[in-house]
């Protein structure tokens, strides 16, 4: 069985007339899974096309490094 990852990336979103850097955990199986789990979210919250959210860097990174309260919780089980 395959073993749950944490990814952290890190980009920007590019809109006219508006302009944002993002960094993002997300948990999944594959690089492939967290890059497009990254742009479902940035698309529904902020209403940018795929186009316009341009990815900078993704890696893995062990769970205890991970920042986002809601990813911790996760990985220690509590949820």
């Amino acid at each position: 069985m395959s073993e749950v990852k944490t990814f952290r990336i890190t980009g920007e979103i590019k809109k006219p007339g508006w302009q944002t850097s993002f960094k993002k955990e997300v948990r999944a199986m594959k690089s492939e899974e967290a890059l497009e789990k990254v742009y479902k979210e940035l698309g529904s919250q902020h209403r940018a096309k795929r186009f316009q959210i341009k990815m900078a860097s993704i890696e893995e990174i062990k769970p205890e490094e991970a920042e986002d309260p809601i990813i911790r919780k996760l990985i220690e089980g509590e949820v």
